[in-house]
Protein backbone atom coordinates (compact mmCIF):
# COMPACT_ATOMS: atom_id res chain seq x y z
CA UNK A 1 0.00 0.00 0.00
CA UNK A 2 1.17 3.49 -0.85
CA UNK A 3 0.24 6.96 0.40
CA UNK A 4 1.52 10.53 0.09
CA UNK A 5 1.29 13.30 2.69
CA UNK A 6 2.14 16.96 2.05
CA UNK A 7 4.40 18.41 4.73
CA UNK A 8 6.88 21.28 4.97
CA UNK A 9 10.51 22.03 5.73
CA UNK A 10 12.64 25.10 6.31
CA UNK A 11 15.64 26.28 4.29
CA UNK A 12 17.13 29.39 5.90
CA UNK A 13 14.22 31.75 6.45
CA UNK A 14 12.11 30.27 3.65
CA UNK A 15 9.89 27.21 3.53
CA UNK A 16 9.23 24.63 0.86
CA UNK A 17 6.73 21.79 0.59
CA UNK A 18 7.89 18.21 0.81
CA UNK A 19 6.07 15.07 -0.19
CA UNK A 20 6.20 12.34 2.46
CA UNK A 21 5.75 9.15 0.41
CA UNK A 22 5.13 5.95 2.41
CA UNK A 23 5.07 2.41 1.13
CA UNK A 24 4.08 -0.50 3.41
CA UNK A 25 4.66 -3.91 1.83
CA UNK A 26 5.32 -7.53 2.70
CA UNK A 27 8.88 -8.60 3.37
CA UNK A 28 11.44 -8.65 6.12
CA UNK A 29 10.37 -6.15 8.82
CA UNK A 30 12.26 -2.88 8.33
CA UNK A 31 11.81 0.89 8.49
CA UNK A 32 13.87 2.83 5.95
CA UNK A 33 13.92 6.57 5.30
CA UNK A 34 15.41 8.04 2.14
CA UNK A 35 15.53 11.50 0.57
CA UNK A 36 18.48 13.09 2.42
CA UNK A 37 17.03 12.92 5.96
CA UNK A 38 19.00 14.62 8.75
CA UNK A 39 19.72 12.97 12.09
CA UNK A 40 16.49 14.19 13.71
CA UNK A 41 14.48 13.04 10.71
CA UNK A 42 16.02 9.55 10.76
CA UNK A 43 15.15 9.24 14.45
CA UNK A 44 11.49 9.79 13.56
CA UNK A 45 11.08 6.11 12.77
CA UNK A 46 11.55 5.15 16.43
CA UNK A 47 9.30 7.93 17.71
CA UNK A 48 6.58 7.00 15.22
CA UNK A 49 6.62 3.26 15.99
CA UNK A 50 6.44 3.75 19.76
CA UNK A 51 3.85 6.56 19.49
CA UNK A 52 1.59 4.33 17.37
CA UNK A 53 1.98 1.43 19.84
CA UNK A 54 1.15 3.63 22.83
CA UNK A 55 -1.86 5.05 20.96
CA UNK A 56 -3.29 1.53 20.69
CA UNK A 57 -2.30 0.85 17.09
CA UNK A 58 -0.21 -2.20 16.27
CA UNK A 59 1.93 -2.15 13.15
CA UNK A 60 2.09 -5.63 11.58
CA UNK A 61 5.56 -6.90 10.61
CA UNK A 62 6.14 -5.11 7.31
CA UNK A 63 8.69 -3.44 5.14
CA UNK A 64 8.12 0.32 5.55
CA UNK A 65 9.84 2.75 3.18
CA UNK A 66 9.55 6.52 3.57
CA UNK A 67 10.75 8.83 0.82
CA UNK A 68 11.05 12.58 1.36
CA UNK A 69 10.85 14.51 -1.88
CA UNK A 70 12.46 16.49 -3.39
CA UNK A 71 15.29 14.09 -2.70
CA UNK A 72 18.11 16.55 -3.43
CA UNK A 73 17.38 18.87 -0.46
CA UNK A 74 18.49 17.88 3.01
CA UNK A 75 15.64 17.68 5.55
CA UNK A 76 16.25 18.74 9.13
CA UNK A 77 14.06 19.05 12.21
CA UNK A 78 11.25 17.02 13.71
CA UNK A 79 8.19 18.31 11.87
CA UNK A 80 7.64 15.18 9.74
CA UNK A 81 6.87 12.80 12.66
CA UNK A 82 3.11 13.28 12.40
CA UNK A 83 2.86 13.05 8.57
CA UNK A 84 4.91 9.82 8.62
CA UNK A 85 2.58 8.32 11.24
CA UNK A 86 -0.54 9.41 9.32
CA UNK A 87 0.90 8.03 6.08
CA UNK A 88 1.55 4.63 7.66
CA UNK A 89 -1.99 4.56 9.03
CA UNK A 90 -3.36 5.40 5.57
CA UNK A 91 -1.39 2.50 4.10
CA UNK A 92 -2.81 0.21 6.80
CA UNK A 93 -6.36 1.36 6.07
CA UNK A 94 -6.81 3.03 9.43
CA UNK A 95 -7.34 6.40 7.68
CA UNK A 96 -9.17 7.00 4.42
CA UNK A 97 -6.76 8.27 1.77
CA UNK A 98 -9.43 10.57 0.35
CA UNK A 99 -9.40 12.54 3.62
CA UNK A 100 -5.75 13.44 3.05
CA UNK A 101 -6.31 15.19 -0.28
CA UNK A 102 -5.52 18.91 -0.10
CA UNK A 103 -4.26 18.46 3.47
CA UNK A 104 -0.98 19.76 4.94
CA UNK A 105 0.36 18.02 8.08
CA UNK A 106 3.30 18.80 10.39
CA UNK A 107 4.10 17.93 13.99
CA UNK A 108 6.52 16.25 16.38
CA UNK A 109 5.45 13.09 18.20
CA UNK A 110 6.15 12.16 21.78
CA UNK A 111 6.42 8.49 22.70
CA UNK A 112 2.95 8.64 24.27
CA UNK A 113 1.40 9.91 21.05
CA UNK A 114 1.36 13.57 22.08
CA UNK A 115 1.73 16.03 19.18
CA UNK A 116 4.31 18.60 20.22
CA UNK A 117 5.14 22.05 18.88
CA UNK A 118 7.68 22.56 16.10
CA UNK A 119 9.68 25.52 14.80
CA UNK A 120 9.04 27.40 11.57
CA UNK A 121 5.26 26.98 11.51
CA UNK A 122 4.51 30.48 10.22
CA UNK A 123 6.53 30.29 6.96
CA UNK A 124 5.45 26.67 6.36
CA UNK A 125 1.75 27.50 6.67
CA UNK A 126 2.16 30.56 4.45
CA UNK A 127 3.84 28.39 1.79
CA UNK A 128 1.12 25.74 2.04
CA UNK A 129 -1.67 28.31 1.63
CA UNK A 130 0.12 29.93 -1.32
CA UNK A 131 0.16 26.46 -2.92
CA UNK A 132 -3.62 26.19 -2.66
CA UNK A 133 -3.89 23.92 0.38
CA UNK A 134 -7.11 24.50 2.36
CA UNK A 135 -6.62 22.33 5.46
CA UNK A 136 -3.54 22.39 7.69
CA UNK A 137 -3.13 20.01 10.63
CA UNK A 138 -0.46 21.02 13.12
CA UNK A 139 0.31 20.87 16.85
CA UNK A 140 -2.25 22.53 19.10
CA UNK A 141 0.45 24.78 20.59
CA UNK A 142 1.24 26.13 17.11
CA UNK A 143 -2.39 26.60 15.99
CA UNK A 144 -2.66 30.33 16.79
CA UNK A 145 0.66 31.02 15.07
CA UNK A 146 -0.48 29.18 11.96
CA UNK A 147 -3.87 30.94 11.92
CA UNK A 148 -2.23 34.36 11.54
CA UNK A 149 -1.83 34.01 7.79
CA UNK A 150 -4.82 31.74 7.13
CA UNK A 151 -7.83 33.68 5.94
CA UNK A 152 -9.55 31.01 3.84
CA UNK A 153 -7.70 27.89 5.03
CA UNK A 154 -8.68 25.81 8.06
CA UNK A 155 -5.99 25.55 10.72
CA UNK A 156 -6.56 22.47 12.88
CA UNK A 157 -4.58 22.12 16.09
CA UNK A 158 -4.36 18.55 17.45
CA UNK A 159 -3.08 17.54 20.88
CA UNK A 160 -2.31 13.89 20.19
CA UNK A 161 -2.25 11.24 17.50
CA UNK A 162 -5.63 9.82 18.50
CA UNK A 163 -7.26 13.23 18.04
CA UNK A 164 -5.68 13.57 14.60
CA UNK A 165 -6.97 10.15 13.51
CA UNK A 166 -10.48 10.95 14.76
CA UNK A 167 -10.52 14.23 12.84
CA UNK A 168 -9.37 12.68 9.55
CA UNK A 169 -11.83 9.79 9.84
CA UNK A 170 -14.83 11.98 10.66
CA UNK A 171 -17.36 13.17 8.11
CA UNK A 172 -16.49 16.47 6.42
CA UNK A 173 -19.57 18.10 7.92
CA UNK A 174 -18.63 16.98 11.43
CA UNK A 175 -14.96 17.96 11.38
CA UNK A 176 -15.40 21.61 12.39
CA UNK A 177 -17.59 20.53 15.29
CA UNK A 178 -15.03 17.97 16.41
CA UNK A 179 -12.07 20.40 16.25
CA UNK A 180 -13.02 24.01 15.45
CA UNK A 181 -10.49 25.72 13.16
CA UNK A 182 -8.19 28.17 14.95
CA UNK A 183 -8.94 31.85 14.42
CA UNK A 184 -7.06 34.97 15.48
CA UNK A 185 -8.10 38.60 15.61
CA UNK A 186 -4.99 40.44 14.45
CA UNK A 187 -6.41 43.86 15.28
CA UNK A 188 -7.10 42.63 18.81
CA UNK A 189 -3.56 41.29 19.15
CA UNK A 190 -2.08 44.70 18.31
CA UNK A 191 -4.62 46.56 20.42
CA UNK A 192 -3.87 44.44 23.50
CA UNK A 193 -0.16 45.23 23.39
CA UNK A 194 0.91 47.63 26.13
CA UNK A 195 4.19 49.46 26.53
CA UNK A 196 6.63 48.83 29.36
CA UNK A 197 5.87 51.62 31.82
CA UNK A 198 8.95 50.75 33.85
CA UNK A 199 11.29 52.04 31.15
CA UNK A 200 10.60 55.71 30.56
CA UNK A 201 12.76 58.59 29.35
CA UNK A 202 11.45 60.57 32.32
CA UNK A 203 13.87 58.49 34.44
CA UNK A 204 16.86 60.01 32.61
CA UNK A 205 18.13 63.21 34.23
CA UNK A 206 20.15 65.57 32.05
CA UNK A 207 21.63 64.31 28.76
CA UNK A 208 19.29 66.51 26.71
CA UNK A 209 21.58 66.33 23.65
CA UNK A 210 21.74 62.54 23.86
CA UNK A 211 17.96 62.27 24.18
CA UNK A 212 17.57 64.55 21.16
CA UNK A 213 19.85 62.24 19.16
CA UNK A 214 17.78 59.23 20.22
CA UNK A 215 14.59 60.98 19.11
CA UNK A 216 16.11 61.60 15.67
CA UNK A 217 17.34 58.01 15.51
CA UNK A 218 13.90 56.64 16.40
CA UNK A 219 12.15 58.83 13.84
CA UNK A 220 14.44 57.83 10.95
CA UNK A 221 15.77 54.45 12.14
CA UNK A 222 19.34 55.73 12.21
CA UNK A 223 22.41 54.09 13.75
CA UNK A 224 23.87 55.74 16.86
CA UNK A 225 27.22 55.67 18.68
CA UNK A 226 27.32 57.04 22.25
CA UNK A 227 30.70 57.92 23.75
CA UNK A 228 31.00 58.75 27.42
CA UNK A 229 32.31 57.72 30.86
CA UNK A 230 30.78 54.90 32.92
CA UNK A 231 27.55 55.84 34.69
CA UNK A 232 26.58 58.58 32.24
CA UNK A 233 23.33 56.80 31.34
CA UNK A 234 24.20 55.29 27.95
CA UNK A 235 22.70 51.88 28.69
CA UNK A 236 19.64 53.38 30.41
CA UNK A 237 18.83 55.47 27.36
CA UNK A 238 19.40 52.59 24.93
CA UNK A 239 17.02 50.33 26.87
CA UNK A 240 14.33 53.02 26.73
CA UNK A 241 14.66 53.54 22.99
CA UNK A 242 12.04 50.86 22.05
CA UNK A 243 9.48 52.87 24.02
CA UNK A 244 9.64 55.74 21.51
CA UNK A 245 9.94 53.70 18.32
CA UNK A 246 6.96 53.57 15.92
CA UNK A 247 4.88 50.38 16.28
CA UNK A 248 5.40 47.47 13.94
CA UNK A 249 3.14 47.38 10.91
CA UNK A 250 1.43 44.06 10.12
CA UNK A 251 3.90 43.38 7.31
CA UNK A 252 6.86 44.10 9.60
CA UNK A 253 5.31 41.99 12.35
CA UNK A 254 5.01 39.02 9.99
CA UNK A 255 8.66 39.44 8.95
CA UNK A 256 9.86 39.47 12.56
CA UNK A 257 7.51 36.65 13.60
CA UNK A 258 8.79 34.48 10.74
CA UNK A 259 12.37 34.88 11.95
CA UNK A 260 11.45 34.05 15.54
CA UNK A 261 9.34 31.11 14.37
CA UNK A 262 12.22 29.63 12.38
CA UNK A 263 14.59 30.19 15.31
CA UNK A 264 12.15 28.46 17.68
CA UNK A 265 11.93 31.58 19.84
CA UNK A 266 8.26 32.46 19.42
CA UNK A 267 6.94 33.22 22.96
CA UNK A 268 4.49 30.53 24.20
CA UNK A 269 0.87 31.39 23.51
CA UNK A 270 1.73 34.24 21.11
CA UNK A 271 0.59 34.31 17.52
CA UNK A 272 2.70 37.29 16.46
CA UNK A 273 5.65 39.40 17.56
CA UNK A 274 4.04 42.82 17.88
CA UNK A 275 6.84 44.79 19.55
CA UNK A 276 10.09 45.82 17.95
CA UNK A 277 12.90 43.46 19.03
CA UNK A 278 15.68 44.62 21.34
CA UNK A 279 18.81 42.47 21.40
CA UNK A 280 21.80 43.24 23.62
CA UNK A 281 24.47 40.50 23.21
CA UNK A 282 27.53 40.27 25.46
CA UNK A 283 30.84 41.36 23.95
CA UNK A 284 32.09 37.76 24.07
CA UNK A 285 29.54 36.69 21.43
CA UNK A 286 30.97 34.66 18.57
CA UNK A 287 30.72 35.64 14.93
CA UNK A 288 28.51 32.63 14.23
CA UNK A 289 26.06 33.54 17.00
CA UNK A 290 25.91 37.10 15.72
CA UNK A 291 25.36 36.29 12.05
CA UNK A 292 23.60 32.94 12.30
CA UNK A 293 24.47 29.59 10.83
CA UNK A 294 25.63 26.46 12.59
CA UNK A 295 25.32 22.82 11.56
CA UNK A 296 21.57 23.35 11.22
CA UNK A 297 21.50 27.02 10.10
CA UNK A 298 19.43 29.31 12.28
CA UNK A 299 19.07 33.10 12.36
CA UNK A 300 21.65 34.93 14.50
CA UNK A 301 21.32 37.92 16.80
CA UNK A 302 21.58 40.31 13.84
CA UNK A 303 18.49 38.78 12.23
CA UNK A 304 16.66 38.53 15.56
CA UNK A 305 17.08 42.33 15.72
CA UNK A 306 15.31 42.77 12.36
CA UNK A 307 13.01 45.82 12.42
CA UNK A 308 14.26 46.53 15.94
CA UNK A 309 17.32 47.51 17.95
CA UNK A 310 20.71 45.81 18.24
CA UNK A 311 22.44 47.33 21.26
CA UNK A 312 26.18 46.75 21.56
CA UNK A 313 27.28 47.99 24.98
CA UNK A 314 31.03 48.47 25.36
CA UNK A 315 31.40 48.05 21.61
CA UNK A 316 35.18 48.52 21.80
CA UNK A 317 35.38 45.25 23.78
CA UNK A 318 33.92 43.23 20.89
CA UNK A 319 36.48 41.60 18.62
CA UNK A 320 37.21 43.65 15.52
CA UNK A 321 36.46 40.66 13.31
CA UNK A 322 33.02 40.30 14.87
CA UNK A 323 32.27 44.00 14.45
CA UNK A 324 33.34 44.12 10.81
CA UNK A 325 30.90 41.33 10.03
CA UNK A 326 28.13 43.90 10.49
CA UNK A 327 29.38 46.15 7.69
CA UNK A 328 27.55 44.28 4.94
CA UNK A 329 24.17 43.79 6.73
CA UNK A 330 24.17 47.45 7.85
CA UNK A 331 24.36 48.46 4.21
CA UNK A 332 22.31 45.75 2.47
CA UNK A 333 19.82 44.97 5.29
CA UNK A 334 20.39 41.26 4.86
CA UNK A 335 23.09 38.75 5.72
CA UNK A 336 24.24 35.97 3.42
CA UNK A 337 25.73 32.76 4.77
CA UNK A 338 27.45 30.12 2.65
CA UNK A 339 27.66 26.60 4.07
CA UNK A 340 28.31 23.16 2.64
CA UNK A 341 24.58 22.44 2.98
CA UNK A 342 23.68 25.49 0.87
CA UNK A 343 23.46 29.26 0.80
CA UNK A 344 21.21 31.06 3.26
CA UNK A 345 19.97 34.65 3.34
CA UNK A 346 18.47 36.21 6.47
CA UNK A 347 16.87 39.68 6.75
CA UNK A 348 18.82 42.19 8.86
CA UNK A 349 17.19 45.64 8.73
CA UNK A 350 18.11 46.67 12.28
CA UNK A 351 19.02 49.86 14.10
CA UNK A 352 22.51 49.69 15.59
CA UNK A 353 22.87 51.46 18.94
CA UNK A 354 26.43 51.30 20.28
CA UNK A 355 28.00 52.62 23.46
CA UNK A 356 31.65 52.95 24.41
CA UNK A 357 33.99 54.66 26.86
CA UNK A 358 36.43 57.36 25.65
CA UNK A 359 39.40 55.30 26.88
CA UNK A 360 40.13 51.89 28.45
CA UNK A 361 39.52 53.15 32.00
CA UNK A 362 36.59 55.29 30.87
CA UNK A 363 37.53 58.59 32.53
CA UNK A 364 39.28 60.55 29.76
CA UNK A 365 39.57 63.58 29.53
CA UNK A 366 39.46 63.82 33.35
CA UNK A 367 43.21 63.52 33.94
CA UNK A 368 42.54 63.46 37.66
CA UNK A 369 41.13 59.96 37.22
CA UNK A 370 42.40 58.79 33.82
CA UNK A 371 45.80 57.06 33.82
CA UNK A 372 45.69 55.85 30.21
CA UNK A 373 48.58 56.73 27.93
CA UNK A 374 48.07 58.48 24.61
CA UNK A 375 48.88 55.27 22.77
CA UNK A 376 46.32 53.31 24.81
CA UNK A 377 43.62 55.88 24.10
CA UNK A 378 44.42 56.00 20.39
CA UNK A 379 44.41 52.20 20.15
CA UNK A 380 41.13 51.99 22.06
CA UNK A 381 39.35 54.59 19.92
CA UNK A 382 40.83 53.02 16.79
CA UNK A 383 39.24 49.66 17.57
CA UNK A 384 36.27 50.58 15.39
CA UNK A 385 37.18 50.41 11.71
CA UNK A 386 36.60 53.34 9.39
CA UNK A 387 34.09 51.45 7.19
CA UNK A 388 32.01 50.58 10.28
CA UNK A 389 32.08 54.17 11.56
CA UNK A 390 31.00 55.34 8.11
CA UNK A 391 27.76 53.45 8.69
CA UNK A 392 27.04 55.29 11.95
CA UNK A 393 24.58 58.14 11.36
CA UNK A 394 24.81 59.90 14.73
CA UNK A 395 27.86 59.94 17.00
CA UNK A 396 27.11 61.75 20.26
CA UNK A 397 28.92 62.50 23.51
CA UNK A 398 27.37 61.29 26.77
CA UNK A 399 29.09 63.50 29.39
CA UNK A 400 28.99 62.99 33.12
CA UNK A 401 25.68 64.22 34.57
CA UNK A 402 25.83 67.35 36.75
CA UNK A 403 24.71 67.11 40.36
CA UNK A 404 21.90 69.66 39.86
CA UNK A 405 20.42 67.61 37.01
CA UNK A 406 20.89 64.33 38.84
CA UNK A 407 19.18 65.61 41.99
CA UNK A 408 16.18 66.81 39.99
CA UNK A 409 16.93 70.47 40.56
CA UNK A 410 16.76 71.33 36.87
CA UNK A 411 13.84 71.06 34.45
CA UNK A 412 11.85 67.82 34.72
CA UNK A 413 12.71 65.17 32.15
CA UNK A 414 10.36 64.62 29.24
CA UNK A 415 8.45 61.33 29.21
CA UNK A 416 8.67 58.65 26.53
CA UNK A 417 5.03 59.18 25.54
CA UNK A 418 5.54 62.84 24.59
CA UNK A 419 8.74 62.05 22.65
CA UNK A 420 6.96 59.19 20.90
CA UNK A 421 4.21 61.51 19.69
CA UNK A 422 6.75 63.57 17.76
CA UNK A 423 8.37 60.42 16.42
CA UNK A 424 4.99 59.11 15.21
CA UNK A 425 4.26 62.39 13.41
CA UNK A 426 7.61 62.15 11.61
CA UNK A 427 6.85 58.52 10.80
CA UNK A 428 3.52 59.49 9.20
CA UNK A 429 5.32 62.02 7.03
CA UNK A 430 7.70 59.29 5.86
CA UNK A 431 4.84 56.86 5.17
CA UNK A 432 3.19 59.46 2.95
CA UNK A 433 6.47 60.31 1.22
CA UNK A 434 7.41 56.70 0.50
CA UNK A 435 3.91 55.34 -0.24
CA UNK A 436 4.96 54.38 -3.78
CA UNK A 437 8.45 53.14 -2.82
CA UNK A 438 9.69 50.09 -0.98
CA UNK A 439 11.05 52.23 1.86
CA UNK A 440 9.94 52.39 5.49
CA UNK A 441 12.33 54.95 7.03
CA UNK A 442 14.61 57.74 5.85
CA UNK A 443 17.68 55.65 6.70
CA UNK A 444 16.73 53.15 3.98
CA UNK A 445 17.01 55.66 1.13
CA UNK A 446 19.51 54.93 -1.63
CA UNK A 447 21.54 57.70 -3.35
CA UNK A 448 18.91 57.76 -6.09
CA UNK A 449 16.14 58.11 -3.50
CA UNK A 450 18.06 60.97 -1.88
CA UNK A 451 18.11 62.84 -5.19
CA UNK A 452 14.34 62.39 -5.45
CA UNK A 453 13.21 63.06 -1.88
CA UNK A 454 15.90 65.34 -0.41
CA UNK A 455 16.00 68.42 -2.58
CA UNK A 456 17.37 71.66 -1.13
CA UNK A 457 18.13 75.18 -2.28
CA UNK A 458 21.34 76.92 -3.42
CA UNK A 459 22.40 77.98 0.11
CA UNK A 460 22.00 74.44 1.43
CA UNK A 461 23.94 73.10 -1.52
CA UNK A 462 26.81 75.54 -0.88
CA UNK A 463 26.76 74.56 2.79
CA UNK A 464 27.11 70.86 1.94
CA UNK A 465 29.89 71.63 -0.52
CA UNK A 466 31.92 73.37 2.20
CA UNK A 467 31.09 70.63 4.69
CA UNK A 468 32.18 67.88 2.31
CA UNK A 469 35.58 69.51 1.84
CA UNK A 470 36.23 70.63 5.42
CA UNK A 471 35.26 67.29 7.02
CA UNK A 472 36.81 65.19 4.24
CA UNK A 473 33.64 63.12 4.02
CA UNK A 474 33.26 59.87 2.15
CA UNK A 475 30.35 59.54 -0.28
CA UNK A 476 28.58 57.30 2.23
CA UNK A 477 29.02 59.79 5.09
CA UNK A 478 27.79 62.61 2.83
CA UNK A 479 24.59 60.74 2.04
CA UNK A 480 24.05 59.77 5.67
CA UNK A 481 24.24 63.43 6.77
CA UNK A 482 21.53 64.25 4.24
CA UNK A 483 19.34 61.36 5.45
CA UNK A 484 19.67 62.51 9.07
CA UNK A 485 18.86 66.08 7.99
CA UNK A 486 15.75 64.76 6.23
CA UNK A 487 14.62 63.18 9.51
CA UNK A 488 15.31 66.38 11.48
CA UNK A 489 13.24 68.31 8.94
CA UNK A 490 10.42 65.79 9.36
CA UNK A 491 10.49 66.27 13.13
CA UNK A 492 10.25 70.01 12.53
CA UNK A 493 7.38 69.53 10.10
CA UNK A 494 9.40 71.14 7.31
CA UNK A 495 8.79 70.02 3.75
CA UNK A 496 12.24 71.12 2.61
CA UNK A 497 15.64 70.47 4.19
CA UNK A 498 17.05 73.73 5.48
CA UNK A 499 20.56 74.76 6.38
CA UNK A 500 19.85 74.45 10.13
CA UNK A 501 18.83 70.82 9.60
CA UNK A 502 22.04 70.07 7.72
CA UNK A 503 24.10 71.83 10.40
CA UNK A 504 22.57 69.75 13.19
CA UNK A 505 23.08 66.53 11.22
CA UNK A 506 26.72 67.50 10.59
CA UNK A 507 27.27 68.09 14.32
CA UNK A 508 26.50 64.42 14.99
CA UNK A 509 29.09 63.45 12.40
CA UNK A 510 31.72 65.73 14.03
CA UNK A 511 31.64 63.53 17.14
CA UNK A 512 32.89 60.62 15.05
CA UNK A 513 36.09 59.32 16.71
CA UNK A 514 37.91 60.00 13.44
CA UNK A 515 36.78 63.64 13.35
CA UNK A 516 37.11 64.53 17.02
CA UNK A 517 40.48 64.76 18.71
CA UNK A 518 40.62 62.92 22.01
CA UNK A 519 44.14 64.05 22.72
CA UNK A 520 43.64 67.77 23.33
Amino acid sequence: MFSTITAGAIHGINSYLIGVEIDVSQGLPSFNMVGLPGAEVREAQERVKVALKNSGIKIPPSRITVNLSPADLRKEGVSIDLPVAVGILACMGEIEKESLEGCFIIGQLGLDGEVRAVSGVLPMIRKAIESGIKTCILPYDNAMEGAVCAEDARIIGVRNLTECIAYLNSDAKERDRLIPPAKVDIDRIFADEEGDDNLDFADIYGQSALKRAMEIAAAGFHNVLMIGPPGAGKSMIAKRLPGILPPLSLEESLEVSTIYSVAGLMPPGKALITKRPFEAPHHSITASALTGGGKIPRPGVISLSHRGVLFLDEIAEFSRTTLDIMRQPLEDHKINIARAAGNYSYPAAFMLIAAMNPCPCGHYPDRGKCRCSQKQINNYMGHLSGPLLDRIDLSIDAPKVDYIELSGGSTASESSSSIRQRVLKAREIQKLRFKDANISFNSEMTPRDIEKYCKFGPSERRFMEKLYASMDLSARAYHRIIKVARTIADLDGSENIQECHLAEAACYRMNDPRQKSYME
